[in-house]
């Protein structure tokens, strides 16, 4: 999948339109803080109740708990300023984190009660569990992976549901159709032909091509643009994104 999204121009440099919210949660601003902590939060916390189901084996209403739990006292103790990117990678920092705060839970015997968070935070937790349900569950060598596998999932299924709000407004509706079936939709028989496509869609073959490489295009600036969000430095940028998008800059 990575090759369908680098197929785009290519860049002589990475974005630097949006700011690392990594770098922001730390701000002495507190509305600049909230923002951050918001996009990490987005950018996290199925990875985190995923990993707390799976890795740890919780019922899903205590990794709902839990990931409540984890974000609100990250909030709270200002967790995330404290990371460091000269010595580990964010999302490496937010699991090690989150694996302390989990023995420190399970040291406490939950101590702290169901609801009694400071802050309660809007998410979709059905939506987690229903992918869950459609995975394979991982194998046992596999476990300690699975954080940053779920990580990038839910940062292409961002970048994917940024395309389709911008095709939207756009009107491009169709050009995101053609997204859709081409890279996301492909089945048991494989993907169509741009023929193929062309004819289900009743447009031009070239029609098929030019709304592809569209798509891909920007599909590519919106992965970049969320990750250098989420990322603490130009180094992990750079390796971030060579790892999503194999190596195509």
């Amino acid at each position: 999948m990575a090759d369908d999204f680098s197929r785009g121009p290519r860049r002589g440099r990475f974005p630097t339109t949006h700011r690392s919210a990594v770098v922001a949660v730390g701000s002495d601003d507190p509305a600049e803080r909230a923002r951050s902590f918001d996009i990490l939060v987005r950018a996290y916390w199925k990875p985190v109740y995923k990993h707390l189901r799976v890795r740890w084996r919780m019922e899903g209403e205590r990794a709902a708990d839990l990931t409540q739990g984890f974000f609100a006292r990250a909030l709270e103790q200002r967790t995330f300023s404290a990371y460091d990117p000269a010595r580990a990678l964010f999302r490496t920092y937010l699991k090690m984190c989150l694996d302390r705060f989990v023995m420190k839970e399970a040291e406490s015997s939950g101590r702290q009660k169901r609801g009694g968070h400071a802050v309660t935070l809007s998410l979709d937790f059905p939506s987690a569990e229903r992918e869950i349900e459609a995975l394979a569950v991982p194998a046992p060598d596999s476990i300690d992976t699975y954080f940053d596998r779920e990580w990038k999932r839910h940062l292409v299924g961002m970048s994917v549901d940024a395309l389709r709000e911008r095709c939207e407004r756009g009107g491009k509706q169709l050009t995101f159709r053609v997204f859709e079936r081409y890279v996301l939709d492909e089945g048991p028989e494989g993907r169509p032909t741009y023929a193929e496509l062309a004819a289900e869609l009743g447009i031009k073959v070239t029609d098929v091509t030019n709304y592809l490489a569209f798509a891909r295009r920007e599909f590519r600036g919106l992965l970049l643009d969320k990750l250098r969000e989420i990322t603490g430095s130009e180094a992990e940028f750079e390796a971030e994104s060579r790892a999503l998008l194999g190596g195509a800059r």
